[in-house]
């Protein structure tokens, strides 16, 4: 089993020339391998590996942080969180952490890094500066997934252990509610405009729908057999599913919460992730190329004083 993330238009600083093992700029996927104790980083440009990264023992979950410098990879036999600084794909610090870390995300400030201690019923808060555990904050049995509000107000937590998710208020992490959802609940995942929180319940084959201005549960979709990852569209108008006992995908229109379709995949499917559309290049504008296109005043009309 191997968990992916993908830092996405991670552009290195070119203030100064690169050292020659600096890993040159692009779009990178890390891949948590918790049989082999590594991380694979995937050019996707190619889709080749052009770097693997020895981590601790049973690597499982993957962060980055919001400017792509570090990568946070939770390593659930040791207790630990690599920090891979992905300039140069090295470990630059081990940060110890709660029992079976599993589930982990960055604030959008990319200040601290949650991480939710499965065996532990915590969740422990790294601060990125220092790589110090500032705080560990109790929540329900079995924390698995973790999600942080866009604003970063908040952190949702899916206890699997006790069917519930705990809510942690940032500004002084305290848990300011508690949300029963459904049978085994996995991994949760925010609406872009923060309003709703989809949570997948494994044995109960459902997603919640929690409503996080007063968090209470709108609504249960009924999708297929054991559903695990989860992601929101960045427009926010669709959540998709992986629903691992069946090998499909289902499909949610969040305006109604109702499944509009289920695709076939592979066997297993655990996590999914979907990537931001990139903008077009400018070269795609209908004018470009046309003679006079890059005259010294093409496109700029003279304002009242100019004619």
């Amino acid at each position: 089993m191997a968990s992916l993330v993908l830092v996405a238009g991670l552009a290195l600083p070119m203030l100064a020339p690169q050292p020659a093992y600096a890993v040159p700029p692009g779009t990178y996927a890390y891949v948590a391998n918790i049989i082999d104790g590594t991380v694979s980083v995937i050019d996707t440009a190619t889709n080749n590996v052009v770097d693997t990264v020895t981590v601790g023992n049973s690597p499982i979950g993957v962060a980055v942080t919001p400017d792509g410098a570090f990568a946070y990879v939770t390593n659930v036999i040791d207790g630990t969180v690599s920090v891979i600084r992905t300039s140069d794909n090295t470990v630059v610090d081990t940060v110890t952490v709660g029992n079976g870390p599993f589930g982990v995300a960055v604030t959008p400030d990319g200040a601290f890094v949650y991480v939710a201690n499965r065996f532990a019923g915590t969740v422990s808060v790294i601060r990125t500066s220092d790589n110090t555990v500032v705080d560990t904050v109790t929540v329900g049995n079995g924390p698995f997934g973790v999600a942080v509000t866009p604003d970063g107000a908040f952190v949702y937590v899916a206890n699997f252990a006790d069917d519930t998710v705990s809510v942690i208020r940032t500004s002084d992490n305290t848990v300011v509610d508690t949300v029963t959802v459904g049978d085994t609940p996995q991994e949760v995942a925010v609406t872009p405009d923060g309003a709703f929180a989809y949570v997948t319940n494994r044995f109960a084959g459902t997603v919640s729908v929690i409503r996080t201005s007063d968090n209470t549960v709108v609504d249960t979709v009924t999708v297929g057999n054991e559903p695990f990852g989860v992601a929101v569209t960045p427009d926010g108008a669709f959540v998709y599913v992986a629903n691992r006992a069946d090998g499909t995908v289902s499909v949610i229109r969040t305006s109604d919460n109702t499944v509009v379709d289920t695709v076939t995949v592979g066997n297993g499917p655990f996590g999914v992730a979907i990537a931001k559309p990139q903008p077009k290049p400018h070269h795609d504008r209908p004018d470009h190329g046309k003679p006079g296109h890059d005259r010294p005043g093409h496109g700029h009309r003279p304002g009242p004083h100019q004619a």
